[in-house]
């Protein structure tokens, strides 16, 4: 597959930015990195919210076609409570799943506590009560997701820990969602590459006749600042400790104004995504500069042939 191609995978909305700050039914310095999801027939979109304190929450944007005509509530459906150590200077960037043995969704999101960011765990029926859980796990911590059901009996986290410096997509496991084992990276940044600097999971994994398909960021550093670009990988169902097979090319990253102007230039970082099971499309939210939320779509089965090709 040739590069122009590749860069046709997804295709931009035209009317994006879809919500921006001046949407907010209050003040907001920006709103980006949301959670995905359909309940009773419209999108429903978890936002960040920064704040002017540069701290974040997350409010709850629901829209009948999930482009448009968005609803926002008033006020943040979820905080950081100051009496929790691991959420004192905010949360942010959440990810979700529908856990079908649960009847429940999985949210995981990014808390700042006062040893570094953790990934921590609330679970809803509705998005109207949630049972926070904690972190799951210590810092330095990001990105992070789990999968939509078990595989084999146990739970399976996805997730960034920053050690030594280096920051690789890794795997954990837990029978409870409590005690988590078997830790091993899964995606390594690779040196000289367009994800060297650092890499971290994108939307939650998708699951596909072909295999678990990741979407993830590459964050490569230059000298005017850090480039997030958007690769994929795709994982044996059965085992997903095993990688079938990764993109070489990037197939999505800052191209258009608002995603190269904004609070952090250069970024396109994508947090959710919802895929139509009957016809195969699929969109992707991401926030654009860490500014405003935007989204792309493409088709499930043009990702896996990508992927196939080898680009």
């Amino acid at each position: 597959m040739d590069f122009s191609k590749m860069q046709g995978l997804f295709q931009r909305y035209p009317d994006n930015p879809i919500l921006t700050p001046t949407d907010w039914p209050y003040p907001a310095n920006a709103v980006f990195n949301p959670a995905a999801t359909e309940l009773d027939g419209q999108t429903l979109l978890l936002v960040r919210v920064e704040d002017m304190r540069g701290f974040s929450h997350l409010t709850i944007a629901k829209s009948p076609n999930g482009y448009s005509d968005w609803q926002i509530e008033p006020a943040p459906v979820l905080k950081p409570e100051i009496s929790k150590n691991e959420e004192q200077w905010g949360i942010e960037d959440p990810r979700m799943v529908w856990m079908e043995e649960k009847q429940e969704y999985a949210i995981i999101y990014v808390s700042f506590s006062r040893g570094g960011p953790v990934v921590s765990l609330v679970m809803t029926k509705d998005f109207k009560t949630f049972q926070k859980f904690g972190c799951l796990l210590p810092p330095e911590d990001k990105d992070a997701s789990l999968f939509p059901r078990k595989v084999h009996g146990r739970y399976i986290l996805l997730h960034r820990p920053v050690i030594r410096g280096e920051a690789h997509i890794w795997i954990s496991f837990s029978p409870d969602l409590k005690y988590w084992g078997e830790h091993q990276v899964l995606i390594p940044a690779r040196q000289g590459w367009w994800d060297n600097s650092r890499v971290g999971l994108g939307p939650p994994p998708i699951e596909t006749s072909e295999g678990w398909l990741i979407i993830y960021h590459g964050v490569r550093v230059t000298t005017s600042g850090s480039l997030y670009r958007v690769g994929m990988a795709l994982l044996d169902l059965d085992d997903p400790c095993k990688v079938i097979r990764r993109s070489n090319d990037w197939i999505f990253g800052p191209k258009v104004d608002y995603e190269r102007m904004g609070d952090v230039p250069g970024v396109t970082f994508p947090t959710g995504v919802i895929v139509d099971k009957q016809t195969g499309d699929l969109r992707m939210y991401y926030g654009a500069a860490d500014s405003t939320v935007a989204v792309a779509t493409s088709k499930i089965d043009d990702l896996l042939e990508a992927l196939k090709k080898g680009i």
